[in-house]
């Protein structure tokens, strides 16, 4: 598995919007993009390379909801891009790496996301996340 970069850093969020504010009026970026992907609801701030993610749930039972009430709002994951996520997958299955997944799943903007489970990562959450061609 090679990582090619940063792809972002997901913040937890209670409301995309009213954060948004936040990185868009107290620092020169911009809300790039908003996406719903099953019951979150994300917008990327560009910052180079890289992004910062607002994620937040859209029902008051969802996970990201959940984390929020539990730990506040804030830093939730680092995302890293790979070239072949299914292909991290095997590799990290057969290391004994615990995954939060069996298998890749659909992400923001056409990508495929598999993270790895923070108890093994030392309470960090760890995306690996594949972009699709052209993106």
């Amino acid at each position: 598995m090679k990582i090619k970069r940063l792809a972002h850093i997901g913040v937890a969020v209670k409301d995309i919007d009213e954060v948004a504010k936040v990185y868009t009026e107290f620092l020169p970026l911009k809300l790039d993009s908003v996406d719903a992907v099953g019951e979150l609801r994300t917008g990327f701030l560009p910052v180079g390379e890289t992004s910062i993610e607002l994620v937040m749930s859209t029902t008051a039972e969802g996970v990201m909801a959940k984390h929020v009430e539990k730990r506040g709002e804030g830093i939730h994951h680092l995302a890293f891009e790979v070239d072949d996520v299914e292909a991290a997958c095997a590799e990290l299955k057969a290391k004994g790496v615990p995954l939060t997944s069996d298998a890749p799943r659909p992400g923001a903007h056409g990508s495929k996301v598999l993270f790895l489970h923070p108890k093994a990562t030392r309470g960090v959450l760890i995306e690996l996340v594949e972009m699709p061609k052209g993106h």
